[in-house]
């Protein structure tokens, strides 16, 4: 059998495989040269030539000519007699050019060159498989669903590669058959022994960042920025973005005219419910827009152990904790505090906000509601300073408020 015949016979199981012509060719020249280690005891003395437009392989013995009966090295020197059986001019002292057949080396070498050579290429994809997936991590992909088990969904992607979907990294709702095609991000890529295990999640925050990159012209155009996001799976999410153009309301942008830009967003996920909310640098602010939609009262902040005591209206209490708990679950995340909430006391003698509409403008009004302050005692409690820092307000506008409610309970 040829050279080239031999080596398009070894190639032949490579048709599927994610590797060129070229690096076959260097990934063969390594594994003959191992092969002639093994046989001769060394390489140096041997040229491989390889033409990897044709796929062919030649191999050459150089050997000194030594006069015969001074043959020490086998494989470095030749004997005249033999030399001048290749060519007939030879003479002691010149380098003979032998080549050397594959077949020459036997069955059993061949054979461990197919296993060798098989492995060598199974292990130039896995790296080249770890290296694409890891660069790949935290971003968005989408595979087919191959296999269904107990504790995993195991996917393939256009290329083969398999990836793994554990089941706590499904949304609890997800529900798959063979076949299905699934968006999700790339969590994490480790190399276990010499195979890539690549894992494949839904639940993870940034395959919701990733869904508002992919359904939202702004964010993908970085004109809005996604700060954060928080996630209880399948349940509720809360997410803070942000915009350095004041012309851009990012939650509107986010939102949609009636939702409907973060609807496919929320039926992606399972009908998790999304809240978004404006990022603040103002701490006690974004507490409050975090418990969204509860409106809060009051918030007490202590920096060094990182908690905050937040007042509500009765009625706002329930709507700050949420169902299971979630919402205030999710607030404490985001903001990075620990929350307690505490129920106001009522005052029957107390005068609903709105009762000052000719006096106070709506919007100012409206700007102490967003926060739960929707009575004059509810204000007036309050310290001016601690007004200015969880509303948006001027503090000469606050002042200006105070006077007129106060003017009301001292008459």
């Amino acid at each position: 059998m040829e050279n080239i015949d031999l080596i398009n016979s070894f190639s032949e199981f490579k048709d599927d495989k994610l590797i060129d012509r070229v690096t076959l060719m260097a990934i063969l020249e390594d594994v003959f040269r191992n092969a002639l280690k093994k046989k001769f005891g060394e390489d140096d003395n041997f040229d491989i030539i390889i033409n990897p437009d044709k796929g062919d392989l030649e191999i050459w013995r150089n050997r000194i000519v030594v006069a015969d009966g001074e043959v020490e090295d086998d494989n470095q020197e030749i004997s005249l007699t033999d030399a001048r059986k290749i060519e007939p001019d030879f003479e002691v002292g010149e380098d003979v050019s032998e080549e050397v057949k594959l077949i020459d080396l036997g069955r059993r070498a061949i054979l461990a060159l197919r296993q060798n050579l098989i492995s060598k290429i199974h292990e130039h994809d896995n790296t080249n498989i770890y290296k694409q997936f890891k660069d790949l991590e935290g971003e968005i992909y989408s595979a087919e669903v191959h296999h269904i088990r107990h504790r995993a969904v195991i996917l393939l992607d256009d290329e083969g590669n398999e990836l793994i979907m554990p089941k706590d990294k499904q949304i609890p709702s997800d529900f798959f058959r063979k076949g299905d095609n699934v968006r999700g991000v790339i969590e994490s890529v480790e190399l276990k022994g010499n195979k890539p295990v690549i894992i494949f999640s839904r639940t993870a925050p940034e395959f919701l960042e990733k869904l508002f990159e992919q359904e939202i012209p702004e964010v993908f155009d970085g004109l809005i920025t996604v700060k954060k996001v928080v996630r209880i799976p399948g349940e509720k999410a809360k997410v803070a973005v942000d915009s350095y153009d004041d012309r851009i309301d990012p939650v509107g942008a986010c939102v949609g005219m009636k939702g409907s830009r973060i609807h496919g967003i929320v039926r992606e996920l399972g009908n998790e419910n999304i809240d978004v909310i404006n990022y603040t640098n103002n701490t006690q602010l974004l507490i409050s827009r975090a418990l969204s939609p509860a409106k809060v009262t009051n918030i007490e902040i202590n920096e060094e152990n990182k908690t905050a005591l937040v007042t509500l209206q009765p009625e706002e209490v329930s709507k700050a904790i949420g169902r299971g708990g979630h919402n205030i679950r999710l607030a404490g995340k985001l903001t990075g505090y620990e929350i307690d909430v505490y129920r106001d006391g009522h005052d029957d003698e107390d005068v609903e906000l709105s009762e000052f509409s000719d006096e106070i403008e709506p919007w100012i009004i409206e700007e102490f509601s967003k926060i739960g302050l929707d009575t004059a005692k509810s204000i007036i409690e309050k310290d001016v300073e601690h007004l200015v820092k969880i509303t948006d307000l001027e503090e000469e506008t606050i002042q200006q408020v105070m006077k007129v409610l106060k003017a009301e309970f001292e008459d």
